[in-house]
């Protein structure tokens, strides 16, 4: 019920339980203890919908304000963090580039940054209680471990419980496209599917799924490692282990690698390679080509799989989208299976305080639901 009034309030309370299937005695008596705690309030009544139809409903809304959330998005140069409110709207944001990523060095500038977010106002320090940390690799999220982050290289570090020793809060750690997903379905482009996808393009190949209405983890909460699915028979080797995954091909680090190959500059950086390419230069475009490829396979194996509603893409690698563009849809509508092709592709570019705020997303999940199956 709560959930309901957080994604899609303010909304009526025949209205919630139309969506949840609850009685109006359900949603009242269940209404109530969030109303006292201030988590929920209703507002002025709206109009009567049909003469005789009793007195106007009081839609419940959510109070943004009551609590709030740090966020944090932890890369292998920097920490991006953010306070939210309730429903995931940024409040503040702050920078920290990182000086090392030995795990204790990482640990202390987040805590540093934490308290330096809560003392920009006292409404942030007495009423925020949780934080959410998103990092790229195989995460657990139930134990808080990152079993391994390769940009990181970390492995089976608890973060989680390292971080609520060092800020005194309640952790949430979850896999950073998993988190970025989790905003998309309460407030973002997944609001009101049962089923979507995320996809991300850069550094990595990422991918979350949520079926049903549940952020699919898997059992071993590695679900939606796209990055690693192999579509290439003679592609390169890739970080895994394995070869031809679309990330060895498509990752941003990839592209350039053939770029150079392909113009013999051993010097050439992703800005130039992307400007050359857009100047016609035909074999560093061959390797944008080769990318789109792969990710539109990528994109068509999610659409066959699990048959979203929509695809969302996004990521740092989409400022070259234009370079993928035509390779990602001919290849999508070819090899997308009958009315799977159907699926809408949405090109979603968001910066990285969106990556930390999905990490704040994740801290109000974990406080209110169980959503994750």
């Amino acid at each position: 019920m709560f959930t309901t009034v957080l994604t899609g309030g303010p909304v009526s309370r025949v209205e919630i339980a139309r969506r949840t299937g609850l009685s109006s005695a359900a949603v009242t008596r269940t209404a109530r203890p969030f109303i006292e705690a201030g988590y929920l309030e209703e507002t002025e009544a709206g109009e009567r919908t049909a003469p005789g139809a009793g007195r106007p409903a009081n839609p419940l809304a959510i109070r943004a304000d009551r609590e709030f959330f740090i966020g944090v998005k932890i890369t292998n140069e920097d920490l991006i963090g953010v306070v939210c409110d309730l429903r995931a709207q940024v409040r503040t944001s702050r920078h920290h580039v990182l000086t090392t990523q030995n795990v204790d060095g990482v640990v202390a500038a987040l805590a540093e940054l934490v308290e330096e977010l809560l003392s920009e106002s006292d409404a942030y320090r007495e009423r925020t209680y949780c934080l959410g940390v998103a990092v790229s690799g195989d995460v657990d999220r139930a134990s808080g471990l990152v079993r391994y982050s390769p940009f990181l290289g970390w492995r089976d570090v608890p973060l989680a419980a390292l971080l609520s020793d060092a800020t005194g809060l309640a952790t949430t750690l979850e896999n950073d496209v998993k988190a970025l997903t989790v905003a998309e379905q309460w407030f973002g482009k997944g609001v009101g599917a049962s089923s979507f996808a995320l996809v991300t393009v850069g550094t990595g190949i990422g991918c979350a799924m949520v079926v049903n209405g549940g952020l699919v983890a898997g059992a071993h909460n590695v679900a939606g490692e796209l990055g690693h699915v192999r579509v290439a028979d003679a592609g390169p080797v890739c970080h895994c282990g394995g070869s031809g995954c679309i990330e060895a091909i498509a990752s941003s680090g990839a592209i350039v690698t053939q770029a150079r190959l392909a113009s013999g500059d051993a010097e050439l950086s992703m800005d130039e390679a992307v400007t050359r390419a857009r100047a016609g230069e035909e074999g560093i475009r061959s390797a944008f080509d080769r990318a789109g490829h792969a990710i539109g396979l990528g994109l068509a194996a999610v659409a066959n799989l699990i048959g979203p509603e929509r695809i969302v893409v996004s990521g740092e690698g989409l400022a070259a989208y234009d370079l993928f563009e035509e390779q990602i849809r001919e290849t999508f509508a070819v090899q997308a299976f009958g009315a799977a092709a159907r699926c809408e592709l949405i090109i979603r570019p968001l910066p990285f305080e969106e990556w930390a705020r999905g990490a704040a997303a994740t801290a109000v999940q974990t406080l209110f639901t169980t959503e994750s199956v």
